[in-house]
């Protein structure tokens, strides 16, 4: 069901359209869970490792992934709060036709550089044909995240967050059932791993399509809208491309972290990797939410309805703050059993560096959620330069801290690294906030108190 983000109390609004969000990243995120779950409990610690090295890699073409996403569902948000419904269906076949091209030479890098990007790393000998074979099989399934990606933006940008959960919900489930099948049951290795995920992920692909490609014949047009529009790629790439760049880097960065990582051998990359995913699972979900803040703030910008805005910041900062909370408790007082359930027998090093991670870590999620929903505002409305100033920021510092850190405290200095990165990128994305709607929030403070 569509749903108009421009009426109602910003409060109800964002809740009922962002809450279906969380509970889709979250299931979303159990592909990976579920990958290094498997591999650590069924096969090994170096398994383990293997996975959540190659997933580094991945990241990279999910960077592309995501800002396709975001730069077709801002764009999309905005016809639809326009009422442009013609221009609207005409983005979303442009925006799918160039997204199809992108993934095509994205598979083409990653079959040829893909071992290559493994050994740039310092990947362990041990690890290192289980992660070649990972990411062979991750790379082949491109198509599936690519649409599945393009699928649930339009979704979102209709106000449509529930369908996108529905399809998660089955096919993460389905795939916890497949890893310890094709794991467990037929004995594929960390083949067996890759190979559920890319089967599940398949399905959940093709049937968010076809339900999207149903929805939009559903939308009444006076006429045909075209297949293509330049001018319409145009816009869509403004916010696209900028994204792509930003969560490019990021990986980037993110690769760069895992070779110092990597440099302290196979039971601290595991007990990374334990870590990490649980990390990952949280901070995705909060990026998530902020991109709901994004289709919020962008259906009201087409709508021309700035004043509900600033009231949807301070919606999304109390939502995601009431999310915050109960997951600080769980990773403070239960990490250890947290990293125990990715391994049976961990290492010491594995134990140890998962556990730090959480505890230093996971405080700072209050402080990472206010940057995430400031940085929904900026991109839903357009504001790509100073968000991209602020996300590069944080990760330069963390990157840079990393390996200063790293040689002083070791592991725990490399922990220590994310914290000061999301407090000075926090701080940016706040600023550039209020700067870039500070006059017209003045303005309209104005006409309030002129009217009484």
């Amino acid at each position: 069901m569509n749903q108009d983000l421009t009426t109602g109390k910003p409060e109800t609004v964002l809740r009922k359209f962002c809450l279906p969000l969380f509970g889709s990243v979250i299931f979303q995120q159990l592909y990976n869970i579920a990958d290094s779950l498997v591999a650590g409990k069924f096969i090994g610690e170096h398994a383990l490792a293997a996975v959540g090295n190659s997933y580094e890699i991945t990241l990279i073409f999910l960077a592309f992934a995501f800002g396709c996403n975001i730069g077709c569902s801002v764009i999309v948000s905005q016809l639809f709060g326009a009422r442009n419904n013609r221009d609207m269906k005409t983005a979303v076949s442009t925006a799918m036709t160039a997204s199809a091209v992108l993934c095509g030479l994205l598979m083409l890098f990653g079959i040829l550089c893909g071992r290559g990007l493994l050994m740039m790393i310092h990947t362990p000998e041990e690890i290192l044909a289980d992660s070649v074979l990972y990411l062979d099989i991750y790379i082949w399934g491109l198509p599936f995240l690519f649409f599945y990606n393009i699928s649930t933006g339009i979704f979102s940008a209709l106000g449509d967050s529930r369908t996108p959960f529905y399809f998660l919900a089955v096919s993460s489930t389905a795939n916890i059932l497949v890893d310890i099948l094709f794991v467990k049951g037929f004995q594929m290795g960390v083949a067996g791993v890759a190979w559920a995920t890319f089967l599940c992920q398949g399905i959940s692909a093709v049937l968010a399509l076809l339900a999207v490609l149903r929805r939009l014949a559903e939308i009444r047009t006076e006429e045909k809208a075209p297949f293509w529009s330049a001018a319409l790629l145009k816009k869509t790439a403004v916010i696209a491309v900028p994204s792509i760049f930003q969560q490019s880097f990021i990986s980037v960065g993110n690769i760069m972290i895992q070779s110092v990582i990597n440099g302290f051998g196979p039971g601290v990359i595991a007990g990374y990797s334990a870590a990490v995913k649980l990390n990952n699972l949280v901070i995705t979900s909060f990026t998530t939410l902020g991109n709901g803040v994004s289709n919020y703030t962008a259906q009201n910008l087409g709508a021309g309805k700035k004043e509900r805005i600033r009231e949807g910041f301070g919606a999304g900062i109390r939502l995601i703050w009431l999310l915050c909370v109960p997951i600080v408790l769980l990773y403070l007082l239960t990490g250890k059993a947290l990293v125990h359930f990715f391994m049976d027998v961990p290492t010491e090093a594995a134990l140890s560096s998962g556990l730090w991670f959480l505890r230093i870590v996971a405080p700072f999620y209050f402080v990472i959620s206010v940057k995430l929903v400031a940085d929904g505002i900026l991109r839903g409305a357009g504001m790509m330069d100073k968000f991209m100033i602020s996300t590069f920021t944080d990760l330069i510092l963390r990157v840079v801290l990393t390996r200063i850190l790293a040689g002083i405290m070791g592991p725990i200095g490399i922990w220590c690294a994310w914290p000061v990165g999301w407090t000075i990128g926090m701080a940016l994305s706040v600023i550039f906030y209020r700067k870039g709607f500070g006059k017209f929030f003045k303005k309209d403070c104005k006409k309030r108190e002129d009217s009484l």
